[in-house]
């Protein structure tokens, strides 16, 4: 007897199915199996991917008195609340040792989160060399603390100037102070350069990008911003770029640097903000950022005076209706 095999079962089932019914044949079933599959052309187009959200430890706090929440706090809240991720302030850890950040990515990992950004605080702006030297160290440090962590961007910032001893007083000037007696801004432009080089050998071994921030002193102006970008000229170097802070006029500077940008940083003011406050029409600013691609995490820094266990449930909702 010979054997049936899977090819000559399923020929003699389907002449066996034509000849008893006429409705249809195994070469009809192929013809339209392939007329019903996708077009190249079809497969070919990019679908809308949404953004990932984000929330940063920050979001906990806010440089509050009395309430620096513990990142593995953060973390918990994070997953309740229904984000996709968290970003670490450095400044917010209370450890730094290495089985402090292997429980961090293992608490993100039962919470089924990612851990997606660090943000660190450095400045560059400065004539004295040592104290460059310092602030290159600690990024170098905080670069290898990202890697540990799984995380592949870091925020950092030029630096300011100081003349403007307190924050307070710089949000009342609007983000601008005067320069150091006897500098200029090509000088600052020059240490911030260089500063930033020296870190980028680490972030290359470590595979961290790094995410300048237009944040205030030297990146206070999309201008500013990218003069360091294009001097750099480094993939290890793009933006990471914060929509709270344009004070004025804020569209068209987000735009021109949407380009750059590596993670995002999205401002919410609920309950009015503690510094000031922008009615950000978020969007408008999700166009933009599909317009040039970006398909990065969307990252809250809540900056409001309401409660933040309702304020930042109420700012991830309004961020994923912009960003959906």
């Amino acid at each position: 007897m010979a054997t049936l095999n899977r090819r000559n079962f399923l020929a003699h089932s389907c002449a066996a199915i034509a000849a008893s019914t006429g409705i249809i044949s195994c070469r009809n079933m192929e013809t339209s199996a392939q007329q019903n599959a996708p077009s190249p052309a079809c497969l070919s187009k990019k679908s809308f991917r949404q953004n990932r959200m984000a929330v940063s430890t920050y979001s906990f706090w806010r440089f509050r008195d009395d309430s620096k929440l513990p990142v593995e706090d953060c973390i918990d809240n994070a997953a309740q609340m229904g984000f996709d991720g968290v970003e670490v302030l450095h400044i917010q850890m209370t450890d730094q040792s290495n089985g402090y950040l292997q429980s961090l990515k293992r608490r993100a990992l039962t919470n089924g989160l990612d851990l997606c950004g660090f943000a660190t605080h450095q400045g560059f702006v400065s004539p004295d060399k040592n104290y460059r030297r310092k602030n290159v160290d600690h990024t170098v440090k905080c670069i290898e603390l990202a890697y540990r962590l799984g995380i592949p961007t870091m925020r950092i910032n030029t630096g300011r100037w100081g003349t403007t001893k307190s924050f307070d007083e710089l949000m009342d000037n609007r983000g601008i102070e005067p320069a150091l007696p006897g500098c200029t801004e090509d000088d600052a432009f020059d240490w911030v350069i260089d500063s930033i080089e020296k870190c980028l050998p680490t972030a290359e071994k470590c595979g961290v990008v790094l995410g300048l921030e237009n944040h205030w002193g030297l990146a206070r102006t999309p201008e500013g911003v990218l003069r360091i970008i294009k001097a750099v000229d480094s993939p290890w170097l793009k933006v990471t770029l914060d929509t709270g802070n344009f004070l004025e006029d804020p569209y068209d500077k987000l735009e021109k640097l949407a380009p750059y940008a590596t993670f995002m940083h999205a401002k919410t003011y609920f309950g009015g903000g503690i510094w000031y406050t922008l009615d950000l029409d978020y969007p408008r600013i999700a166009r933009i950022m599909r317009k040039h691609n970006y398909h990065g995490y969307v990252s809250l820094e809540f900056e409001g005076s309401e409660n933040p266990q309702t304020a930042i449930p109420r700012s991830l909702a309004l961020l994923r209706k912009a960003f959906g």
